[in-house]
């Protein structure tokens, strides 16, 4: 599976830097029955609906040149925005979402918690430091880049 994902990465960054979006994240999976190739772009100041149609015609127009096949079997392609509540998958997207509310989830408890939400406001080499709120106190609290599962922005309600 990481081939097709990488191959399909082939594919498809050249059509995007030629549009200027860019990647977010793409995964081929199994979902019941079906397969999905699912194609996550972005740009500043967001994707539409018709940029997400344009880049999925000319992906599919790609992929059905190949020979052999990069999939061989029946499968839905789906070109999307990441959405507001977008995973922050590489450094890049975490320095674009300094001071946003993120929402990360840990492999093991710190302070008893698993999952944090609260503002980014620092990013090292080594650790994530998030403003939040705890027992009515706004603390800062030093997360550990290696004990995050998953980071994404959140919506603050």
């Amino acid at each position: 599976m990481s081939s097709v994902i990488e191959q399909v990465t082939n594919l498809v960054s050249p059509i995007l830097a030629e549009h200027h979006f860019e990647l977010v994240d793409l995964e081929f999976v199994k979902e019941g029955k079906s397969w999905y190739l699912r194609v996550f772009i972005d740009k500043v100041g967001g994707i539409n609906i018709e940029e997400c149609a344009l880049i999925s015609d000319l992906l599919s127009e790609k992929l059905d040149a190949q020979d052999p096949d990069l999939i061989p079997q029946a499968y839905y392609l789906e070109v999307s925005s990441p959405g507001a509540e977008r995973p922050l998958k590489n450094d890049r997207d975490l320095q674009r979402s300094l001071n946003k509310y993120v929402n990360v989830s840990l492999y093991q408890a710190l302070n008893g918690q698993k999952v944090y939400e609260g503002d980014l406001v620092e990013i090292t080499a080594d650790n994530l430091v998030l403003a939040v709120i705890q027992k009515q106190r706004q603390l800062k609290l030093k997360i550990p880049r290696q004990q995050i599962a998953k980071i994404r922005l959140a919506i603050k309600f």
